[in-house]
Parts: C-alpha cells; sequence; structure tokens
C-alpha cells in the first residue's frame, strides 16, 4: 500500500501543478477561479495539492474558467492514466479472468525487454498450462469469480509465445518459488522441469537466488518490469502501475541488485533439479 500511495500522490501532484500553471498563466488566484466556477476556494488549493483528485468534469470547467479549453482533453486523459495505476481486483476482475489476462496484452505487444522478480510463484512467461490453471483456479475461488478458468488460461497461453520471439526476457526467482506446490507435486514437477527446457533459449536468461546465500536485503515484492518504463506489482488487494521515472528507475536498479545474488546456468539448473528430486 505505501508503494501505490506513493506513485499515485505523486502523479497526483504533478497533475495539480500544472493546474496551477494553466491558473497562473490565466491571471487567477485560486479563489477568482472558485467563484467562477462557484467552488469554495478550498476545493481548487486541494486540486492543486494533489490531496483530492479532480473529476473529469472538474478539469474541463478548470480549463474553462482559465480559457484554456484546448488543454482539457489532455488533462482528462492523464487524470484517467493516474486512476488506472491502482485498480482494486475487484474492479479488474469484474468481468472475469480472461478479461484482466486480456486487459495487459497491449503493454506486452509493445515492450521488448521484460525483467520479472518473484519470490514466491513461477511467473507468467515461463509457466505451464497446467500450473496456470492450477494459480488461477486458486484466484478464482479466493476471489470468489466467475468460472472463465478455461478462456483466461488460453489466452495466457497465448500470450507466451513472446518468449519465442525475438524479446528478451530476464527472470529472477527466490530459491523458494521452486518449492511452493501450486496445484500439487505432479503440477510443480512439470513446471520446473519446464523451466529446465526454456532457460535453453536465447531470449530468456532465469536466474535463482539460493536461500543460503548472504544478501545485503531481504526478498522485497514480486515485481514486472517492462522495458524502462513501466512496473507492475501484484498487491493483496490491488494491482499496481508504476509509471514515475524515478520510481521505475528505484525497481531498475533493485532488479540490478537481486540479479547479483543469483546463480545462472549450471548452477541454476543445480538447484531446480534439487527441487525436482524434493518431490520423490
Amino acid at each position: 500500500m505505501e508503494a501505490a500511495s506513493s506513485s499515485v500522490q505523486a502523479a497526483r501532484k504533478a497533475l495539480g501543478r500544472r493546474l496551477g500553471e494553466i491558473r497562473s498563466a490565466a491571471g487567477l488566484t485560486k479563489r477568482a477561479l472558485a467563484e467562477r466556477v462557484g467552488w469554495h476556494e478550498s476545493k481548487a488549493s486541494r486540486f492543486e495539492s494533489g490531496t483530492r483528485a479532480p473529476s473529469e468534469r472538474d478539469l474541463r470547467a478548470w480549463c474553462h474558467a482559465c480559457g484554456a479549453d484546448d488543454q482539457a482533453e489532455d488533462l482528462v486523459s492523464t487524470a484517467r492514466g493516474i486512476e488506472g495505476m491502482y485498480v482494486e481486483w475487484h474492479s479488474m476482475e469484474r468481468a472475469g479472468l480472461t478479461w484482466a489476462q486480456r486487459s495487459v496484452l497491449p503493454l506486452w505487444e509493445r515492450t521488448q525487454r521484460f525483467r520479472f522478480y518473484s519470490p514466491w510463484l513461477i511467473p507468467g512467461p515461463v509457466q505451464t498450462a497446467s500450473y496456470i490453471k492450477a494459480l488461477l483456479t486458486s484466484v478464482r475461488d479466493r476471489r470468489r469469480l466467475k468460472d472463465d478458468i478455461d478462456t483466461a488460461v488460453e489466452v495466457r497461453v497465448e500470450k507466451q509465445k513472446a518468449v519465442y520471439s525475438n524479446r528478451q526476457f530476464a527472470i529472477l526467482l527466490e530459491e523458494d518459488a521452486l518449492y511452493h506446490r501450486v496445484g500439487g507435486a505432479e503440477i510443480l514437477a512439470g513446471q520446473l522441469g519446464y523451466l529446465l527446457t526454456v532457460m535453453a533459449l536465447p531470449t530468456v536468461s532465469i536466474g535463482i537466488i539460493p536461500r543460503d546465500v548472504e544478501r545485503a536485503f531481504m526478498p522485497v515484492e514480486g515485481f514486472f518490469l517492462f522495458d524502462e518504463h513501466t512496473v507492475n506489482v501484484e498487491l493483496v488487494s490491488a494491482y499496481l502501475t508504476v509509471v514515475q521515472k524515478h520510481e521505475v528507475a528505484m525497481y531498475v536498479e533493485t532488479f540490478t541488485d537481486l540479479a547479483k545474488l543469483a546463480v545462472h546456468g549450471h548452477g541454476a539448473r543445480d538447484l531446480i533439479t534439487k527441487a525436482i528430486n524434493s518431490l520423490d
């Protein structure tokens, strides 16, 4: 929640600064603007400080009062983007898991470099269909969603074709992620075996952070980094999209630091094989 509030609040403050600039350019005080649109002055102050999110009607009224109608649609588009940064699962999945899976396709399609860090689960690009179905079934049951598992799995499997393209995938897993029995031992065995297979692809790099490695910081929340512009974080209650440059840079730095703790190649294969053997 701290990351969510930080990202959204920073974006709202940036929008507030733009509103202040438009008002100042029109030669209006906050009180004068508020009088023109029939608000209390405190409402305008909260918009400019970022402590209150303006509605689309508010933004259009603001621009009209400032003689800046030509800027209204751009501000509305910006505000919609801010609201989309933090989406509660019940809103995102209201139409079912299939819609939720499809909603991220545009982001995947325009991304060339993917960097995923997962402390608990095998991440989407390298999941088997059985692992996906077990995972989504768990999500459906926990969140009491409608049953569209089969079509949701199809969408997710189709999305995975990206690993066979010329795009680059760097995946970091905590060793514990190899042991959580999503769907049971048989499904996990198949999933780990697939990891060994996909590691041979020239577009995929898989690193495992050993349990016993000496580390300067503990595991963090799982995150998905798309090129250098977007980070997705799956929280318990919501889906967070981070686009603020300084925050994205923090995730890039964190991924780099975590990668230094990981073993790759034969070292990663040995840890995966060890996890498979533990299932016997």
